[in-house]
């Protein structure tokens, strides 16, 4: 494994859907993801000392994912998401609350962690108080920090998603988000001109917007990078831009060049959106000789 630490920061919880729960959360999954690729990725996050907490403790164990910095709590349940699947390409969720990821406390013994990591980090984990202000400490101190901004309506306000913006070195982002954010600041603007607004805005050094299946276009300072994406039969798309996510990092780390980074993540998107759930077993070879076949069956 790389050296580099990749902390992601944020809520676990259950997908409840009509026939299963499956284990899930942004950051969970994008750990799971990065630790296929071979990268010494940490989970920070809380769960209930009930049932449902347990059981997911177990299967982060399963996964090869360390659970020593997913806290325990006594006062709060473990995290619940009900997935609405009607629309098999877009995800709904009902997200309770307060729950135990609400509640993530700061541990100051591990600041030495925290000062050579690479962050990951998301909106809704700033909905509440106490795992907020955990954040705000940890964007202070990380090396390099990584906004996937995942907005769920109604846990997030423009003046918390702006802080996190600032304090951002690269985003990644939905189109959908894309406009409503930058909708926040200014006229209606272009795809690209809205990410040269928020790149110029925030001082961001890197913007990437997934596209969904017509692929991702990046910004950095070598320009714009565009790649159309892969075609596939979709099984449900949970865990899709996750994994898009970690295959991009996974790239990025490694210095790849922007082309063949959004190639790369796109592919690994498309991969799990054919697969059910959002942790399959990933590898760079199955990537790379999925990404030569041209089409992920």
């Amino acid at each position: 494994m790389t050296s580099t630490t990749i902390i992601c920061f944020g809520e676990i919880l259950w997908d409840v859907l009509p026939t299963c729960k499956q284990a899930g959360g942004a950051p969970l999954n994008v750990a799971v993801l990065l630790r296929n690729f071979g990268l010494n990725a940490q989970l920070i996050s809380r769960v209930g000392n009930d049932p449902l907490g347990r059981e997911l403790l177990e299967f982060l164990r399963e996964k090869h994912l360390p659970t020593a910095y997913v806290q325990l709590g006594a006062t709060h349940l473990t995290g619940i998401a009900k997935a609405n699947l009607t629309n098999r390409n877009e995800v709904v969720y009902k997200i309770l609350q307060p729950v135990a990821w609400d509640h993530i406390e700061y541990d100051a013994s591990l600041a030495p962690l925290y000062q050579k990591s690479v962050l990951v980090y998301g909106s809704l984990a700033a909905r509440s108080q106490t795992s907020r202000a955990t954040l705000h400490q940890l964007l202070d101190q990380a090396a390099l920090t990584v906004f996937d901004v995942n907005l769920r309506a109604p846990h997030y306000t423009p003046l918390e998603v702006t802080y996190l913006l600032q304090k951002a070195d690269i985003l990644k982002i939905n189109y959908n988000e894309l406009t409503e954010i930058a909708g926040w600041y200014t006229s209606r603007l272009s795809e690209r001109d809205a990410m040269h607004f928020l790149r110029d805005r925030f001082k961001l050094k890197t913007v990437c917007v997934t596209r969904g299946s017509a692929g991702a276009i990046m910004l950095n300072s070598d320009g714009f990078t565009e790649h159309p994406g892969f075609r596939v039969p979709v099984e449900d798309t949970i865990g899709s831009g996750d994994a898009f996510l970690a295959a991009f990092l996974y790239k990025t780390l490694q210095g790849e060049s922007p082309m063949k980074t959004l190639e790369f993540a796109c592919a690994a998107g498309a991969y799990v959106a054919t697969q059910r759930g959002a942790t399959p077993i990933i590898s760079e070879q199955l990537i790379r000789r999925k990404i030569r076949r041209v089409e992920l069956l």
